[in-house]
């Protein structure tokens, strides 16, 4: 199937709600949370049993409470769960538009882990904390080891407050590509597993929009499933490029 061309896609920027460009679905249908529920994955890690399961059940419960649709929009108000995708995804390539406020803080999950950074790049660099550099603009692999390929952005390329922001998002395997409002940011580099760096990410899993600290709205969120030929191409010519 063939990929939606580049300057197409930037063309969703411009666009309130967009139809799902060829060999895309949408994943949020700009109505209602379906297809969506709560999870914070991070405050279950360690809990087993009857106290996990009434954890989960209190996330789903809360989820429309922090969470609403408004102007075909996914909104948060900063705060409760992520919103976490029903569906699990495995390869895939990812449009999705987001606006945030100053101070905010969030990010995007591949396959339920952290996580691709979305940061008010207004932050002063603080030397007492080296690894957060907030200054230097969104979609780099935070969860990454500090230092490593990827996990800061290539470039600076986040937009003033109150624009539109658009992220193109390529997974395949742990390789992930970051296009941020046409620039790319991050180029093939491996994603860690941040609940087990000793292996790679998990084959399959659920897209999570993460929630930290003030007012986030996506929209305009398609999926394209890349399956195994695809996938070979497209590491056979990124190959060839080095």
């Amino acid at each position: 199937m063939k990929l939606l061309p580049f300057a197409a896609a930037l063309l969703l920027t411009s666009l309130h709600a967009a139809e799902p460009p060829a060999g895309f679905k949408a994943i949020f249908n700009g109505k209602d949370l379906t297809g969506w529920y709560g999870l914070n994955p991070h405050s279950v890690v360690k809990l087993t049993g009857e106290k996990k399961d009434a954890a989960l059940k209190k996330m789903r419960e809360e989820f429309p409470t922090n969470w609403k649709v408004e102007n075909d929009e996914l909104v948060n108000d900063g705060h409760g769960p992520y919103a976490t995708t029903s569906e699990e995804f495995g390869d895939i390539e990812f449009l999705i538009e987001y606006k945030t406020v100053p101070k905010a803080d969030s990010g995007i999950y591949m396959r339920g882990l952290p996580q691709i950074q979305i940061w008010d790049h207004h932050q002063v660099f603080d030397p007492a904390k080296p690894d957060r550099k907030p200054h230097l603009g969104s979609g780099g692999l935070f969860n990454n080891t500090p230092n490593t390929p990827g996990r800061d952005p290539l470039v600076l390329a986040d937009k003033p407050f109150g624009e539109w922001n658009s992220f193109r998002i390529r997974q395949i395997g742990a390789r992930t590509w970051v296009w941020l409002n046409g620039k790319l940011v991050v180029d093939g580099n491996v994603m860690e597993n941040y609940a087990d760096r000793a292996k790679p990410l998990p084959a399959k899993g659920p897209i999570m929009l993460q929630t930290h600290g003030g007012e986030i709205r996506w929209r305009n969120l398609f999926v394209h499933e890349i399956g195994a030929e695809e996938a070979a191409k497209i590491l056979a010519e990124t190959a060839a490029k080095k």
